[in-house]
């Protein structure tokens, strides 16, 4: 990785910002997001192929607002305005911004100029994706105007003698019809990149870093079973073969027999030649939990909690010099980047406590976004029926149960979950779904069953359709199928006697429920 060519994305506190860096992938170029407060210094030891500037909720006129010193439009890298970033260019080189007449949101049709190098191939009238309440009243001067609306004048806007390019629209959402083509052509007619960001290199240099890395030393591989922990652990041991060992550990909040499946594949038994260690330690982790209902405290304490069984486990080994974490780049993204806000902490991230026992923590998947590390699974040769399953969050049922976390709601929503799954799979359309599962709520509600009064929980079920987890649409799932899991889940799962379905895509909402 380190002799791709590479991009950076600057956040300017935008929704999107994941999705723009998964984009730039997508057309394999090596795409990494920094703050705003990254400084000019840094940029240039970076040394950056081109830069995207971000959406975000701000005003560029206003003091309080994120910023960025008008000399980078003069260091000769390419850059591409998105949105807040479209406007934060026209305002410091000298544009004028204002507050629109008319806002616009949602799907527009916008007049193209396609002798752009950026909408070369685009039709001359596109269905893009609009979502401000400013606007460019005026390009600066040296700008061209090559796209625009009946109610913004300035939808697109470029210099070309100094590769500056801005779109009021947001290209990286696939409501954008041709976004992809456009940030494609952004990356290979202006910034000239070759597109070396390919997963198979990925792997090979990753497995020659660790085994450089690791040298004699010991491993300790935090297996959970989830995609993301199961690629880590085949490209660790083949890396470093029997130095090291994977430590699963039950923590009681994983999904109905998860504990077992787990141990069938990579324990003894299973096809991988993996030292393979089985903690039980359900009760510590319900006494950690109990009285907590902040989501975040929670992740805090299953971070802290995991971290001192591995330690643990690492002194009944001896010596061990490395733990290994299956971290992924939205995990880090979404613990807080820079200055921006905190969406949620990943236990393996910004759940981490500030002490840890061990020399260093490897996390070879650090850099991929979920699907590049399916890619990497089935590069290193896992079955793909592991590689596709179902992404199962660090913090395991704890963020699926709103409220205080106890054996018994752990049961009811293990119970509820697998009679979801169970039926999704038997209608067929499993294999369409990015991800679904059941959460608990904290509501209980009146409710008749056999003629008496009840007052019990009411389950969620959430599925939705997504490629990059970043952004997700719920999912339309046929109603016979929703009927079917609630009248068994009302029937068959105690203390339960109400079922809903979740209704709301990415963003506004998270994919989990905490």
């Amino acid at each position: 990785m380190k002799n791709n060519e590479k991009f950076l994305v600057i956040d300017f506190g935008g929704q999107y910002n994941q999705l723009i860096a998964r984009r730039v992938r997508e057309c394999n170029v090596y795409c990494e997001i920094k703050s705003h407060t990254i400084t000019m210094d840094e940029i240039r030891e970076y040394n950056p192929k081109g830069i995207i500037f971000t959406g975000g909720p701000n005003s560029v006129y206003k003091d309080d607002s994120p910023t960025y010193d008008a000399a980078i439009f003069d260091m000769g890298i390419p850059i591409l305005g998105i949105c807040y970033g479209s406007q934060l260019m026209a305002y410091k080189l000298g544009g004028k911004v204002e507050t629109a007449p008319v806002s616009e949101y949602g799907h527009t049709e916008v007049k193209i100029d396609t002798t752009s190098e950026i909408f070369k191939n685009i039709s001359d009238t596109s269905i893009c994706w609009m979502s401000h309440t400013d606007y460019i009243a005026e390009a600066p001067e040296g700008f061209k105007v090559t796209g625009h609306t009946p109610v913004c004048p300035v939808a697109a806007m470029e210099n070309a003698e100094k590769k500056l390019y801005a779109t009021q629209f947001h290209p990286e959402v696939m409501h954008t019809e041709e976004g992809k083509a456009m940030i494609h052509n952004f990356l290979y007619n202006v910034c000239e990149c070759s597109g070396d960001w390919q997963m198979d290199s990925f792997v090979e240099d990753s497995i020659k870093a660790i085994r450089e890395k690791v040298g004699d030393g010991k491993v300790l591989c935090a297996l959970s079973g989830g995609v993301d922990s199961s690629v880590a652990a085949v490209m660790l041991a083949q890396a470093v073969g029997k130095q090291l060992t994977c430590v699963f550990l039950d923590h009681g909040l994983l999904r109905k027999n998860e504990g077992d499946e787990v141990e069938a594949v990579f324990g003894p038994e299973g096809p991988y030649d993996l030292n393979f260690i089985r903690v039980n330690c359900q009760q510590r982790f319900y006494d950690k939990l109990a009285g907590v209902d902040d989501p975040e405290t929670k992740r805090k304490i299953i971070g802290e909690e995991f971290i001192r069984v591995f330690e643990e486990e690492a002194q009944k080994i001896g010596a061990v010099d490395f733990l290994v974490q299956g971290t992924i780049y939205p995990d880090v993204i979404e613990s807080g980047l820079g200055k921006s806000a905190v969406i949620k902490s990943h236990h393996n991230v910004g759940g981490l406590p500030d002490y840890v026992d061990f020399k260093e923590i490897i996390e070879p998947l650090r850099d991929l976004f979920k699907d590049e590390v399916r890619k990497a699974g089935l590069e290193l040769g896992l079955p793909q029926y592991l590689v596709m399953r179902q992404p199962f969050p660090g913090p395991g049922l704890a963020i699926r149960i709103i409220g205080e976390v106890t054996e018994e709601k752990v049961k009811i929503v293990q119970e509820a979950d697998a009679i979801y799954r169970e039926e999704i799979a038997n209608a067929g359309v499993d294999k369409h779904l990015g991800q679904y599962f059941a959460a608990l709520t904290n509501m209980r509600s009146v409710g008749v069953m056999g003629d008496e009064r009840t007052y019990d929980y009411a389950i969620a079920l959430r599925a939705v359709n997504t490629s990059d987890f970043m952004t997700a649409d719920a999912a339309q799932l046929p109603w016979e199928v929703l009927a079917k899991v609630t009248t068994r889940i009302v029937n068959e799962v105690d203390h339960v006697n109400r079922v809903m379905y979740d209704c709301t895509g990415k963003p506004p909402a998270t994919i989990e429920f905490e």
